[in-house]
């Protein structure tokens, strides 16, 4: 990247209402190398935005499914699995209309999810905006981080027993894994921007494919083996729970199904990445929005009912845990590993927004530091090189660690991603997409249109209410037996 590409860099942050000129020179914008906007070209397609999509949705939400599926049962269950991504679909599909304000070809880019809403609406909604989506990317990292830790912590266990027999305990600790997995972050997080990690998104999506065929196969070896489908048409039966924790578990399930389908806010990210027209960015948007969630959502229905159906009541919180660590063991093994892959590719995919925005904060409050404005050259090879910049490699690292030790502190898988579903889940995914298509769109107040879209708005948020107090409840059911840096598995 030369002085033009850092440019392009803070640019891309989610910053607003902040402008970095660019000497362009002899190069003219709508060139043969920059954009309408003076930015290098675009090079992004259907594909790479599905494989950025799936990459960032079939994260370690598939794994709690069949759990939750198991709380609501197998009429609510699916039921919700599908509004749940007919939900997700078209408000992704109202929101991929605000990239750019006024002409869908031509107008003025939104670069950022903050960018869209300040395009479209009030100062304060802005703030709150930003706040919601920083705040769930923070969470999301906290959650994929003990994820990933649970995986190799089950590789390890699964080798235990294979080794020393079923008898051995083989309890294992998830803190080094998480040091382990943090390090891994560290090294990842210095590739710059979200154009560069496309690769690494390719690579995360194909192992979530190959952890959610596995557990789909064992669940259906699962079946074959006890004779018969489990589970039943309401869920848990009380009495195997109190009929209040059968409340707050259906709650939380709502949550955890919602965790799963959650990618809104890096959706105005990953269309910055598409290619100028033909056809306009929020055709392409669209079109990968619809095959991504109908991809994901057939994945879902089938790891999700297919672990009900194999364990019924008794459907664990992380589905590839419940086939037990010792035989097939290396089929698991394999599974988790592609677990652990995809969360390094998925937990930059999501923090990418977030590292752009301190970034473009720090240089637009301090513009004359030269720790936060100079790069240092580093050559890979006679043609490429690596520009290191210090306060990125800084920041990014310290951000890391924080998630890393909140994940040691709070190790609940389910809890945690119940609850990161509930928070963002309607202001994120529903409620500013609605608000900016209606401006966009100038839909008159008290239309039927308007009408609709808010009774749309209404309905999601008093789920996300009843989903996050639920997994509120959880967590603090979890904290009554829990020893910070103790707990092993």
């Amino acid at each position: 990247m030369g002085e033009n590409g850092n440019a392009k860099y803070y640019q891309h942050a989610a910053f607003p209402a902040m402008d970095i000129s660019i000497e362009l020179g002899h190069q003219q914008v709508g060139s043969k190398c920059y954009d309408d906007d003076g930015r290098l070209k675009r090079s992004g397609t259907m594909w790479t935005a599905s494989a950025h999509i799936i990459t960032a949705v079939i994260g370690s939400g598939v794994l709690s499914l069949a759990w939750a599926i198991g709380q609501l049962g197998w009429v609510a269950g699916p039921t919700v699995m599908l509004l749940f991504s007919f939900v997700t679909y078209y408000t992704s599909a109202l929101l991929a209309d605000c990239y750019r304000s006024g002409d869908p070809t031509t107008g003025k880019r939104n670069y950022t999810y903050m960018d869209a809403v300040q395009a479209n609406l009030d100062g304060i909604k802005v703030k709150i905006c930003g706040f919601l989506q920083y705040a769930n990317i923070f969470g999301v990292a906290i959650g994929y981080t003990i994820a990933a830790s649970i995986s190799m912590v089950a590789i390890k266990r699964s080798n235990c027993f294979h080794e020393n027999g079923k008898s051995n305990p083989c309890l294992v600790s998830s803190t080094p894994y998480m040091i382990m997995f943090g390090v891994a972050e560290i090294l990842f997080s210095q590739i710059p921007d979200f154009d560069q990690i496309w690769w690494l998104s390719i690579l995360a999506a194909v192992m979530s494919f190959t952890y959610s065929t596995i557990g789909l196969s064992l669940g259906i070896v699962q079946v074959i083996a006890n004779g018969g489908i489990k589970g039943s048409l309401t869920g848990i039966s009380i009495g195997v729970v109190t009929p209040a924790d059968k409340v707050w578990r259906s709650l939380q399930a709502f949550g955890d199904i919602a965790f799963a389908y959650s990618y809104s806010l890096i959706l105005i990210e990953i269309q910055d990445t598409i290619k100028s027209p033909p056809p306009s960015e929020s055709k392409v948007m669209k079109r990968a929005t619809l095959v991504s969630v109908a991809v994901t959502t057939l994945f879902y229905m089938l790891c999700g009912c297919m672990g009900y159906a194999a364990f019924g009541d008794a459907a664990p919180g992380n589905l590839l845990t419940g086939f037990g660590f010792y035989n097939p063991y290396w089929l698991l093994d394999i599974a988790n590993a592609a677990i652990v892959v995809h969360l390094v590719g998925a937990y930059q995919v999501y923090c990418q927004p977030l590292f752009a925005f301190v970034e473009k904060w720090a240089i637009q409050t301090w513009p004359k530091s030269k720790v936060i404005t100079k790069d240092i050259r580093l050559p890979l090879s006679p043609t490429k090189s690596y520009n290191l910049n210090l306060f990125r490699l800084t920041w990014r690292t310290v951000f890391v660690i924080v998630t890393t030790v909140i994940s040691m502190l709070l190790p609940f898988f389910n809890d945690v991603v119940g609850f990161l579903g509930a928070l963002g889940f309607w202001p994120l995914t529903v409620y500013f997409p609605v608000e900016m298509y209606i401006v966009q769109k100038k839909i008159p107040k008290w239309s039927t249109r308007w009408v609709c879209l808010q009774l749309l708005s209404l309905a999601c948020f008093i789920i996300t209410v009843a989903s996050a107090a639920g997994s509120i409840a959880g967590v603090m059911t979890d904290l009554k037996i829990y020893k910070p840096f103790k707990t092993s598995y």
